[in-house]
């Protein structure tokens, strides 16, 4: 069985190391010394070496240890990521690129003009990673006041139109938030290949909404055991409607040549943690299903790192030391390709990766960890002989 693997690109910035609060990789922190991209020369002038080019340079190290492709990331504070795909796909040769993308943004016929040119130029190197968005101020800095299940109703019509004009060249849609007469594409553009779709969300209207469109169903890291109880639910749900769909991991992973090493660092960054940053990690008003299961499994009054150790190898205070989720992997090269075994085992046909800082974790994980994946089963495999 082939596993895909992607890393992720982070376009808000990234920091020197798990250790530090600061965003001293892209320029979304004020340009000190020590920053990269831009740095500062001899003369105390940017260096003129972009975050683009960081970005690049992470794009071409993943690329070049074997990930397929990397996530660009959409949130209030990132650049966007339909400019950010072409300027990196004209560094890299055969790197794909899934833009998250959250549908009621955008006119469902003119996004697919852009996809399909987007395809068209980079020769079929993108794909979509749809969130639905999580409410609250977050979904409000965007100006989308829609509720909780309207959003998913909303997504799965604009994904129906997506389809459609790429399809035929003369579609005519009636819902309830998109009307549609003679859409679609110019022949040049609907012969592009499709772009693979990826989708988040862990409410019952996101797995409806998943079954029908998503080629990948993608979770953040939950324990094990629910994890693989949610993927064999998304895979039934989808079989019953006629269709296959794969299940994706979205981690980060802390791997080191020894657990203690792992641990240790994990231990630095914990306790450099601002409390202003504790204030923000006990968490905005959220409709997002998938994040009040990440909140439930953290205290938000823990003092120690070990006491936010969920189970072995698994940590849950990884969006204290950066954004995103909470729970991630953390141990030796071994213990962490073991744990993605585990995963495996319960259903997970890919991974989106990620490390900080993204450049070094990327060559680190790519040449330590990957290599290691399906030892334990080979060597099972081997003894039963």
């Amino acid at each position: 069985m082939s596993i895909d693997f992607y890393w992720r690109l982070p376009t808000h910035g990234c920091h020197n190391s798990l250790h530090t609060s600061g965003y001293e990789r892209g320029d979304w922190s004020p340009l000190k010394p020590g920053n990269i991209a831009p740095g500062l020369g001899r003369d105390g002038e940017p260096d003129g070496f972009t975050y683009i080019d960081h970005l690049a340079e992470i794009a071409k190290a993943a690329e070049s240890v074997g990930f397929l492709g990397g996530l660009i990331p959409s949130f209030p504070n990132t650049d966007d990521p339909w400019v950010i795909a072409p300027l990196l796909a004209r560094e890299t040769r055969s790197f794909r690129f899934m833009i998250a993308f959250q549908p009621g943004f955008g006119n469902p016929v003119h996004t697919a003009r852009m996809a399909a040119s987007l395809q068209r130029a980079t020769g079929g190197r993108l794909l979509f990673n749809i969130i639905t968005g999580g409410g609250g101020p977050a979904q409000l800095w965007w100006g989308d006041s829609f509720a909780h299940d309207d959003r998913y109703g909303r997504t799965s019509e604009f994904l129906d139109i997506f389809r459609d004009v790429w399809d035929s060249p003369n579609v005519s849609y009636d819902g309830r938030f998109y009307q549609l007469r003679g859409g679609g594409l110019p022949p040049l553009l609907r012969r592009e290949e499709f772009p693979e779709i990826w989708f988040s969300g862990s409410s019952d209207a996101a797995l409806r909404t998943s079954a029908r469109h998503a080629d990948y169903y993608l979770s953040w890291l939950e324990p094990f055991d629910q994890l693989g109880d949610k993927f064999a639910r998304v895979k039934e749900r989808t079989a019953a409607l006629g269709r296959e769909q794969k299940c994706a991991v979205r981690v980060d992973l802390v791997a080191r040549a020894t657990e203690e090493e792992a641990w240790r660092d994990i231990r630095i960054g914990f306790e450099n943690v601002s409390e202003e940053t504790r204030q923000r990690w006990r968490g905005q008003p959220t409709d997002s299903v998938g994040a009040s299961r990440q909140a439930a499994l953290r205290p938000t009054d823990a003092r120690r790192y070990d006491d936010l150790i969920v189970a072995p190898n698994l940590w849950g205070g990884f969006n204290l030391l950066r954004g995103g989720p909470a729970l991630g992997i953390v141990g030796s090269y071994e213990q962490c390709a073991a744990r993605l075994d585990d995963l495996i085992a319960r259903g997970a046909d890919a991974f989106i990766l990620a490390g900080t800082p993204h450049l070094e974790e990327a060559w680190r994980i790519g040449e330590e960890v990957l290599p290691l994946l399906g030892r334990q089963a080979r060597t099972l495999l081997a003894a039963a002989e």
